[in-house]
């Protein structure tokens, strides 16, 4: 199966240098693409000089997660999707490993990598899986590698594989949501038409860590309840019989906003991603949910970033 290997970077420098040096390592071909998202410190020149070989995609200033990556697969033609994150160190064969579940089976449509904490046997994340609300949490997350995983929704846009026809005609990421929560969309899209999602625990990655946001801070705040809000409408969680759950554990996050951190962002961000997902609905696999997440655990995840 032929593949596009698509790194989306902002200001990546040498964590960028690093992702690019593993993936040249790579045994199974592909064609490297790089999206610089607006990058000012000199990103795209390191790649120019030092990985000729990439497919080099610079855009004039840094339009989030989903436009960069569209502007990415546009430019390969490659059967399989490769989503690799720029803090992400593969290991070897991870291309050959996250491409195999679509090859082997024509109904797989999207494919979980696997990625560890830096100095540590324990995953970052491996796939997304969702309580009844849809609220996301990162697969196995700082739990060890032999551990149990949940049940896998999606893949994480972080080390991801999309079969590129299921990609193009479900419309990629949608481009309302800047950064987060696009996965998760794309992935209930997918599923709604039809496809499967498969884990591929050999496509393995040291995530080296720490959003470009900032952990918690007021744009990561404000970008993450835009995507909540998005989601709770277009999957119509609340006319559902998780709507209960999901009104308490969004006040709960809404009055921690207003009461630790004094500010009224993750309100009006759930609104303005409520308002920003319009009338169209779209319905939810069953087979996507895990119902093993209890409320007391989806909060205990909440308390300790998912």
């Amino acid at each position: 199966m032929t593949a596009d290997v698509v790194v989306l970077t902002f200001n990546g420098g040498e964590v960028l240098a690093s992702c690019l040096e593993r993936l040249r390592e790579q045994t199974h071909a592909h064609t490297l693409i790089v999206v610089d998202n607006g990058s000012s410190d000199g990103s795209s020149e390191l790649v120019r000089a030092r990985f000729p070989e990439a497919t080099l995609v610079v855009l004039p200033e840094n339009r989030g997660f989903g436009r960069g990556i569209a502007a990415g697969v546009a430019a390969g033609r490659g059967e399989a999707i490769v989503l690799v994150n720029d803090d992400v160190e593969v290991e070897h064969g991870f291309v050959e490993a996250i491409v195999a579940p679509l090859a082997a089976d024509a109904g797989v449509g999207m494919v979980a990598g696997l990625t560890t904490i830096p100095g540590a046997d324990l995953v970052d994340g491996f796939g997304i899986e969702l309580d009844v609300t849809l609220a996301a949490y990162n697969r196995l997350r700082r739990r060890p590698l032999d551990d149990t995983p949940g049940v896998l929704a999606m893949p994480s846009g972080g080390a991801a594989a999309y079969r590129r026809s299921a990609f193009e005609a479900a419309g990629g990421f949608d481009e309302a949501l800047f950064a987060y929560g696009e996965d998760v969309d794309l992935g209930l899209r997918l599923r709604a038409a039809g496809w499967h999602a498969a884990a591929a625990a050999d496509a393995r990655g040291v995530h080296l860590g720490g959003a470009t946001s900032g952990v918690d801070s007021p744009w990561q705040r404000r970008l993450a309840g835009f995507a909540r809000g998005f989601v709770l409408r277009r999957y119509g969680v609340l006319h559902s019989a998780a709507a209960p759950r999901a009104l308490l554990v969004e006040a709960l996050v809404v009055t921690w906003g207003l009461v630790r951190f004094r500010t009224a962002i993750p309100l009006r961000a759930r609104l303005a991603g409520w308002r920003a997902a319009g009338l169209t609905r779209v319905r939810t696999d069953p087979a996507a949910i895990d119902r093993s997440i209890t409320l007391r655990e989806a909060l205990r995840r909440l308390r300790h970033a998912r």
